[in-house]
């Protein structure tokens, strides 16, 4: 296509299992590009096993198509990007190299934390949305929605994304790039039946909006299939998008200026603001594939000229050129060679073995690279790897320096002294696919240590009145108080003294020990289980049928034990009594529906009274260090909220023990490694759990709650006495 303003360059992005990929089908089936009857099921750009496997989008994987619009015929370059938040780097990658992108909300689930990470990311490299609602179905089919209703929510929904484009977007396009459904930059349909509508596609065809809602409301499978006939998803989305969304030649006009840094007014910089196929090439890479057959495939976005097999090309900061052996455009996972490929394209070029994403690709010699791309979010998780077999050891550290090529945001880390291979990933899940790709791809069989950061938690004081634990036909109710548990009752658990997790065999030794340990008398006497650091305690006196219920009641308690009320995370150091107790004669109304989730609301409630606290992993470091970087090293570890606790002299090394926080304490290696020009030697080790600071629990709380997937504030104690 050697026209660029009949180009289009887009991204479709959103939030997790918002229907990005299942939508990417469509628009390539309806471009004819496979059958109709599998778009939507096959889902062509999930073409790694991992991506089929799990469901989801790992890679950002793209194609091309042709589409008529108007009697002309326009090329489209679709990415298809990631809406998993470990996988977030993909996206802002992907966004360097088009020009629109066509946001997706779930018409049910609405705007989500990842939808306005992906907006913003977009926004931020000056790429223009234009927004699909996607699984109207839904809400007729499942919600049962009246019309009313249904038009507001797509209010809501567009009323949302366009506060984030007046939030995000630059001062020039606040108002113009704001999404209206009359003006056709809002479309509606299902990705999965595949059919949409906008308003312009409805004054053309003069399908209504109530048409829309019988079609959907009717039982029978042909009524969907006749809408997806009379209103396929690919044209009106597509029509959307060449209306809409800017070639490259508007749109390198803005974004040139912003994502260069050299002087707009020479040659290379007035042929990218042009898109000039005739000017010096200039092209960044987004993303280095890495294919069994061809080796390293550089893809990107030209900027400007034409790029020809056989052609050698500089990769800014690199002492070589690299010639190219192959120019082609991708579709899914085929490649589809061609001989050249002119600007505001997005190429696929093979034998630019020194490129790495985020690469300058140029003819001009004196180019200046392009900006960097900023990323949201770095490596918090690390874990690491050993080869199985020691015969793999050098392919182990090939493999690895390939795969942080392949992808920028794993950080791989070679400590030459230990022979570790430190992994650091956005989180779990993006260690977990690399690690496949290792083992499956490369064929090196590693042994990975597990990463996350797990946190404990307690209570600061006794919750004073006892809580009111109701069960659900409100026949039983169970009156429980929480307090701290002694540390030296923790301590003696922690070192075995104390069993846990175990029947009590001998409760007169157990209390006799309790008391020696500082527990009053009767408390020791009450001991009814021990899970963890934590007990229960029976406090109540001849209450009927209650050592029927007692299994029930620990059963509760452990419940609670494996998942607190603040964060789902176990708790530490808490002693539950169970001051007194209502139960109702008949043993069918107390049985473990009533009574577990009553002991349970009891327990809760109790510990929202005695103030919930999080407690967290701590490490303790040893650093040896020459005299004269003692400073840069203890002020290393005071920004890592460390606390330094012994400094001791020896000849010319000092030796700093430290203490911090786990969470602090990623990414350690190589900052310690950095700011002492590697003359540091240190070890660590794990050192107890401690409270998290008061002023950063809510946050980390709230981090550890949308990470579970739960609401991201913690219940009150009011909640549980309901």
């Amino acid at each position: 296509m050697r026209k660029p303003e009949k180009i289009r360059n887009i991204g479709i992005a959103a939030h997790i299992d918002h229907g990005k990929t299942t939508l990417s089908d469509n628009l390539i089936a309806g471009a004819g590009m496979m059958s109709e009857e599998m778009a939507g099921k096959q889902l062509v750009l999930d073409f790694d096993e991992q991506e089929q496997a799990r469901g989801i989008t790992i890679n950002a994987a793209n194609a091309s198509m042709v589409h008529e619009f108007k009697g002309d015929t326009y090329l489209i370059n679709l990415i298809d990007t990631p809406g998993h938040v470990d996988f977030g780097g993909d996206v802002t990658r992907a966004m360097r190299a088009v020009d629109g992108a066509i946001v997706v909300v779930c018409g049910v689930e609405g705007i989500m934390p990842q939808t306005e990470t992906v907006i913003r990311q977009a926004l931020k490299e000056r790429v223009k949305p234009v927004l699909f609602i996607n699984k109207v179905d839904r809400l007729i089919n499942e919600l049962k929605v009246t019309p009313e209703e249904m038009q507001q929510r797509f209010v809501k929904i567009v009323t949302n994304v366009n506060r984030l484009i007046a939030r995000y977007a630059p001062e020039e396009h606040k108002k113009d790039w704001q999404v209206k459904i009359e003006d056709g930059t809002v479309a509606f349909g299902s990705a999965y039946h595949n059919w949409a509508i906008s308003v312009p596609f409805m004054k053309k065809t003069g399908i209504t909006f109530k048409d829309i809602y019988e079609y959907n409301s009717k039982e029978e499978k042909s009524a969907i299939r006749e809408l997806a006939k009379k209103s396929p998803i690919h044209e009106v989305l597509l029509d959307m998008v060449i209306e809409h969304l800017p070639s490259p030649i508007v749109a390198q006009k803005y974004r040139i200026p912003n994502i260069w840094r050299g002087d707009l007014e020479s040659p290379i910089g007035k042929a990218m603001t042009h898109a000039d196929p005739d000017g010096p090439v200039a092209m960044m890479v987004t993303k280095i594939i890495l294919d069994p057959h061809a080796g390293e495939v550089a893809v990107g976005r030209l900027f400007s000229g034409t790029i020809k097999k056989g052609m050698e090309l500089r990769i800014v900061g690199m002492p070589k050129k690299n010639r190219v052996q192959q120019v082609s455009f991708s579709v899914g996972a085929d490649r589809v060679q061609v001989e050249e490929i002119v600007a505001g394209n997005i190429v696929s070029l093979v034998g630019m073995k020194d490129a790495i994403a985020g690469s300058t690709l140029t003819s001009d010699e004196d180019m200046e690279a392009f900006e960097e791309m900023k990323h949201y979010s770095e490596p918090v998780v690390t874990v690491a790897l050993e080869a199985k077999h020691m015969k793999d050891l050098p392919k182990l550290v090939e493999v690895l320096r390939a795969v942080s090529k392949a992808d920028p945001s794993i950080q791989v880390q070679i400590n030459q002294e230990t022979g570790e291979h430190l992994m650091s990933g956005m989180g779990e899940l993006h260690l977990e696919i690399t690690i496949y790709r290792i083992e499956h791809e490369h064929g090196v069989e590693v042994k990975a240590s597990p990463p996350i950061v797990v946190y404990r938690e307690s209570v600061e004081r006794n919750s004073g009145a006892p809580f009111e634990g109701k069960s659900p036909n409100k026949h039983n109710r169970f009156y429980i108080v929480v307090e701290p548990l002694e540390e030296a009752v923790v301590d003696a658990i922690h070192e075995g003294d104390i069993p846990s997790d175990e029947k009590i065999k001998n409760p007169k030794e157990l209390a006799k020990k309790l008391e020696e340990l500082g527990m009053s008398r009767e408390e020791a006497k009450g001991v009814k289980a021990i899970r963890g650091q934590n007990m229960f305690l029976d406090m109540t006196k001849g209450i009927q049928y209650l050592h029927e219920t007692m299994e029930l009641c620990i059963q509760a308690f452990e419940e609670v034990v494996n998942r607190g009320p603040l964060a789902n995370e176990k708790l530490m150091g808490v002693k539950v009594k169970l001051m007194d107790a209502k139960l109702h004669e008949d043993s069918i109304h107390r049985g473990p529906a009533q009574v577990i989730p009553a002991v349970r609301n009891g327990i809760y409630g109790a510990i929202c009274n005695g103030n919930r606290i999080l407690l967290e992993p701590m490490q303790k470091a040893f650093i040896d260090v020459p005299q004269e970087l003692m400073g840069t090293v203890t002020r290393e570890m005071q920004q890592r909220r460390g606390t330094i606790l012994d400094i001791q002299q020896d000849g010319a090394t000092s030796k700093i023990i430290a203490k911090a926080p786990v969470a602090e304490m990623f990414g350690f290696a190589g900052a310690i490694r950095s700011v002492t020009g590697g003359r540091a030697l240190w070890s660590t080790e794990n050192s107890g759990f401690e409270r998290v600071p008061r002023e950063l629990q809510d946050k980390i709380v709230r981090e550890i709650r949308t990470r579970k997937g739960l609401k991201p504030e913690p219940y009150d104690a009011a909640y549980y006495s309901e």
